[in-house]
């Protein structure tokens, strides 16, 4: 079998890319203790993976007396303060891979739930020009798990979804990329992705190449088998 390039490789942001979900959760927890209400690591993680406006929800649920757009905003001001703060704390390998990526010439795109000024906040702090294109939560009709966001992707970068493949480390974000039609890699961090139908789970991006990834889009791209 030949190894064949992919068209593109979409990345999610939160959890895959850099590892900010810790950051959403200590953002998460004052926010709710200071309606009087309490929130734990279990419903945290509940969380993860969701788009923002549907994660409000859930802690108005919890207490939190403020409009959606509110409970969006004050979180994504707090991460953001962080990422000013702290720097951009990248999953194991994950700026090794996407910096081989885009050496190699293969087109990459940032396709998260985050609001698209976190997302370009991100990317601006990255110190090489890390993507085409940036597909934020509010730029689609329908978050994930609903195929939109990578759907969006794929026909702003002029290519073929199933010539793509996808980087996930959430349930619903997997299931976006693969009701899409890309081939879809499940990388787990706080959430277990079993089950869910990805194409491939690796347990860490560390030590990741260029030539794995191709392999994994020559192993894919034409049966396209979930496993």
């Amino acid at each position: 079998m030949t190894s064949s390039l992919p068209a593109a490789v979409l990345w999610d942001m939160d959890g895959t890319l850099v590892d900010t979900e810790p950051y959403w959760m200590a953002a998460e927890t004052p926010l709710v203790e200071s309606f009087g209400g309490t929130w734990n690591h279990e419903q945290a993680l509940s969380l993860v993976g969701l788009g923002l406006d549907d994660a409000a929800r859930i802690l108005q649920s919890a207490g939190v007396r403020l409009p959606t757009t509110e409970i969006v905003t004050r979180l994504t001001d707090n991460v953001i303060d962080r990422l000013s703060t702290d720097g951009v704390p990248f999953r194991p390998g994950a700026r090794e891979l996407l910096f081989g990526l885009r050496a190699a010439g293969i087109k990459t795109a940032l396709v998260t739930m985050s609001l698209r000024r976190m997302a370009t906040h991100v990317v601006d702090l990255i110190d090489f020009d890390a993507f085409d294109l940036v597909i934020a939560g509010d730029d689609v009709d329908r978050p994930k798990p609903f195929p939109d966001p990578y759907l969006q992707a794929c026909a702003a970068l002029g290519v073929d979804p199933a010539r793509t493949v996808a980087i996930e480390d959430s349930p619903n974000g997997l299931r976006s990329a693969i009701a899409a039609g890309t081939v879809s890699l499940g990388v787990p961090h706080m959430v277990s992705l079993t089950g869910v139908g990805a194409h491939a789970l690796w347990p860490s991006l560390d030590g990741r190449t260029v030539a794995d990834i191709t392999d994994l889009h020559t192993a894919h791209a034409s049966s396209k088998e979930i496993n």
